[in-house]
């Protein structure tokens, strides 16, 4: 099925909104075309392109609320989606968290759709994969790699007047690149929403760079070093502690923003002064829905962290009304100030240390402090005198966001980034960090 266009969505939600007897209604119409190709061992495995069109209709009697989707759009089908809503909301115990659907809101539109995205075709995914599998075989190594494109809209509505639509664009691509025999292995991972700005043969060539040079490793033995974080390495950390920043966890004690005796630490220093952190729904880079999907409510340009002080935290509509605060829509992106400086401008005032490409298999040890375990993977390497040596064995790391933010010794250039284990759209820089704290050592190439 074709995306739909705003009218198009607009006559869709206003007939649902009329079809309910409800006390109120949410409606959430979504779409999205997404190609993709897959390959492995130096060979194209699947491709593929998949079209989807759903539609979820939330109403609620009293504090009592129901939720029923589809796939189907006809008039027929919209009215059983809001009868069974209906029927579910009757049948539902009351929620003692009840908040009414918001009023109308101000969406001032972003830019997250790129018709060059929206272009891209068989040839063009073919083509990614083709620069890969071919200049690995040149090099006589062994290539993996995922590439998807999507091009989707959105449009949500309510009882109450809201009504916004957007479209968006974004492509995802992922590299392994290792050697035959197995000992060396590089890596490297591209998101942008604008696909002009995606550069396949440049991915590629930086996993086999890191391929080519990482056999071999040494072992080194575990402690504190200094460690030049890649932007990827960094921000499958920081999205844990990211991921904290909601004041009812921090109220309710359950964060490393909860204060002792209760209450949350808003207001105090606890990282390094350069630590300035964001979320701008607007930025050029970075671009996400001017709303919250699941409140509704509009986003705003917010200072997370100023100066390595704690400035803002998400409020729930509930938790906010409880608080006496007013709720905003929750981040759709996370920004943090760098420098123009690139990680081999890192690696160049490092007199000793450690260049890691890409953290992995990270998991949570101790919440109150974002405490986190997890491995190095695909290229890391030894720091003597600005220049990198040798390639190290890997290493288990136990370290926490928290320490690392404050022990930084200098920032680099900022990157797009998805993370792992966050729904926000990255900008995060490669940074050099003092005494990062590597446990163990790991077979893992």
């Amino acid at each position: 099925m074709k995306n739909l266009s705003q009218e198009e969505t607009k006559r869709i939600c206003d007939k649902v909104l009329s079809l309910t007897k409800a006390d109120q209604c949410e409606v959430n119409l979504s779409g999205s075309r997404t190609g993709n190709i897959r390959y492995a061992r130096n060979a194209v495995s699947t491709a593929g392109l998949i079209e989807d069109t759903q539609l979820a209709v939330s109403v609620a009697f009293g504090k009592k609320q129901g939720v029923a989707t589809i796939n189907e759009l006809d008039d027929k089908s919209l009215e059983k989606a809001v009868r069974r809503a209906e029927d579910l909301a009757r049948l539902a115990p009351e929620n003692p968290e009840f908040m009414p659907t918001p009023g109308k809101q101000q969406y001032k539109a972003s830019e997250t759709f790129f018709q060059k995205t929206a272009d891209i075709d068989p040839e063009f995914r073919a083509q990614v994969a083709a620069y890969s599998i071919e200049n690995s075989k040149k090099n006589k190594l062994v290539a993996a790699g995922f590439f998807t494109d999507t091009s989707k809209f959105t449009a949500i509505a309510n009882s109450n007047g809201v009504f916004g639509f957007q479209r968006d664009t974004g492509v995802d691509f992922t590299v392994t690149v290792r050697t035959e025999d197995g000992r060396g292995s590089g890596w490297a991972k591209r998101s942008v929403g604008d696909a002009a700005l995606f550069d396949a043969r440049e991915a590629s060539d930086v996993a086999i760079e890191k391929a080519l040079r990482s056999v071999e490793a040494k072992a080194l033995e575990p402690g504190r070093y200094t460690v030049v974080l890649e932007p990827a390495a960094t921000s499958d950390i920081l999205v844990y502690m990211f991921n904290d920043f909601d004041a009812r966890q921090a109220d309710e004690g359950r964060s490393f923003l909860s204060k002792k005796g209760g209450g949350n630490r808003m207001g105090e220093k606890l990282f390094d002064e350069q630590v300035n952190v964001w979320t701008d729904p607007w930025d050029k880079n970075v671009a996400v829905l001017p709303w919250d999907n699941n409140s509704m409510l509009a986003r705003e340009h917010q200072d997370i962290i100023k100066n390595g002080k704690i400035n803002a935290m998400n409020y729930s509509m509930y938790w906010a009304k409880k608080q006496g605060k007013r709720a905003i829509g929750a981040p759709g992106n996370i920004i943090m100030a760098g420098t123009n400086k690139s990680t081999e401008e890192l690696i160049a005032n490092t007199k000793k240390g450690v260049l890691v490409t890409r953290t992995w298999y990270i998991r949570m040890v101790d919440p109150q402090s974002v405490l986190l375990t997890g491995l190095t993977r695909d290229g890391t390497f030894y720091i003597e005198n600005g220049k990198i040596k040798h390639p190290i064995k890997n290493f288990r790391f136990n370290e926490s966001p928290v320490s690392m933010l404050n022990n930084i010794d200098e920032l680099g250039k900022p990157e797009i980034l998805s993370g792992d284990e966050s729904e926000y759209q990255l900008l995060i820089p490669a940074m050099r960090v003092r005494d990062f704290n590597f446990t163990s050592l790991s077979d893992a190439v």
